[in-house]
C-alpha cells in the first residue's frame, strides 16, 4: 500500500456489501405499521457480536476537512459496528480489503444525509469521519471481554478527496 490520492464515491449497497451494510429507507418498506403511517425497513444489518452483547453508545467526533489525511485503519475482530448519524449530514466511510494480517486496497465512500452503515466483523476501516458538526452518532457494537481493536498505521498516508 502506498500513499497517494483516493477519490470517495457515493455510498451504494452493492460496492459496499463486502465490507458491511448500507442502512437507509430506500425503495419500498418491508412492512407498513402504526396504522399505515410508518414504513418499516426491517432487519437491515448483519449484526455479529461474537461472545459479547450488543451495546448502544453515543460518539461525538470532530468534523474533518477534505482532502482528508488517512493515516490509520482499524478493525474489530470480535464484532460488527454500526454508525448511525444523529443529524442529516454526510460523512466519509473508508474501508479496506482484508489481506489477513493487514489491510489491502482502500475504498472511500460518501454517506449522504439519511444513510448509516454497519461494518462487518473484522472489516478494516477508517475512524469515524464526519464532514460537518455536530459529528454525533449512535453506535451499535460489541460489549464484552477481551481485546476487540487492531490498528494499522498507513505509511505513507493516503489523501481522500470528494468527487
Amino acid at each position: 500500500m502506498s500513499g497517494g490520492n483516493l477519490v470517495a464515491r457515493p455510498l451504494r449497497e452493492e460496492p459496499f456489501r463486502p465490507f458491511g451494510d448500507v442502512l437507509e429507507a430506500a425503495g419500498r418498506a418491508d412492512k407498513i405499521i402504526n396504522q399505515g403511517l410508518c414504513g418499516r425497513f426491517h432487519d437491515r444489518a448483519r449484526l455479529d457480536f461474537g461472545d459479547g452483547t450488543p451495546g448502544i453508545s453515543i460518539f461525538q467526533a470532530e468534523p474533518r476537512r477534505v482532502p482528508y489525511r488517512l493515516d490509520l485503519l482499524e478493525r474489530h475482530p470480535e464484532g460488527s459496528q454500526a454508525f448511525i448519524p444523529m443529524s442529516h449530514d454526510p460523512f466519509l466511510v473508508i474501508v479496506a480489503e482484508d489481506l489477513g494480517d493487514r489491510p489491502g486496497a482502500v475504498h472511500a465512500f460518501v454517506a449522504e444525509a439519511g444513510q448509516a452503515i454497519n461494518f462487518l466483523r473484522g472489516t478494516w476501516h477508517g475512524v469515524l469521519t464526519p464532514l460537518s458538526a455536530p459529528g454525533l452518532f449512535a453506535v451499535v457494537d460489541r460489549i464484552g471481554p477481551g481485546p476487540n481493536l487492531e490498528e494499522y498505521p498507513l505509511v505513507p498516508p493516503l489523501h481522500v478527496t470528494l468527487p
